[in-house]
């Protein structure tokens, strides 16, 4: 750490610490998981692990698609939709773009997993799908198409956009983060000029 650092707040220092925490915090509790999530979730808490700069939120809030390519924005956005008690869409939205990396051998098994967990009238993490869709849904898992859940994994991802990411946006979650990315930014300049002061009474 350079000298430069002794001049900021301490809130500045100790804000990369709390998000941290806080994001960490949120994605210990346990969830109902296949086995072949696994690592979704280890990909997941390791990127927890690392707390975003203020180029990356400033990308989350030009547009919901940044957060969903983003490992780290997934990871904050489902920390997000926890405190409202909806993480169900974004893991739904997860294992669909999964079930499509899934081998054909293993696709029926995988299809009725999905559907049993976030579809099915009454699963334990049942999405808000109209009944048109989760109707069509259904027979389309029992037909055993490679796309059954594009139509409601679509829908869900509108939802997201229209709903969660909106208030998102507005969450303390992301105003701590472009607070802690506004302190890096001081952080790096008083580095940068503590840094130069050296370089200069070096060659005086």
């Amino acid at each position: 750490m350079c000298k430069g650092l002794a001049t900021l707040p301490a809130t500045c220092l100790k804000s990369a610490k709390d998000i941290k925490h806080k994001i960490s915090f949120l994605l210990q509790k346990p969830e109902p998981q296949a086995a072949d999530q696994k690592e979704i979730k280890e990909k997941s808490v390791a990127a927890a692990k690392r707390v975003p700069d203020a180029a990356e939120v400033e990308k989350w809030k030009e547009s919901f698609s940044h957060v969903m390519s983003s490992d780290v924005g997934r990871v904050v956005f489902t920390s997000f939709l926890k405190s409202e008690f909806s993480q169900e869409n974004v893991d739904f939205w997860t294992a669909c773009e999964d079930y499509r990396k899934t081998p054909p051998s293993k696709m029926a098994t995988k299809a009725k997993q999905i559907y049993q967990q976030y579809v099915a009238a009454d699963a334990p993490n049942e999405v808000n799908l109209d009944a048109t869709t989760r109707d069509k849904t259904r027979q389309e898992v029992e037909n055993g198409s490679p796309a059954c859940f594009d139509e409601a994994q679509k829908m869900i991802y509108a939802l997201m956009e229209k709903d969660s990411y909106r208030r998102f946006l507005k969450s303390k979650l992301i105003q701590d983060l472009c607070q802690k990315g506004t302190c890096c930014a001081l952080e790096k300049k008083s580095c940068d000029w503590a840094e130069s002061r050296q370089v200069l009474a070096g060659g005086a």
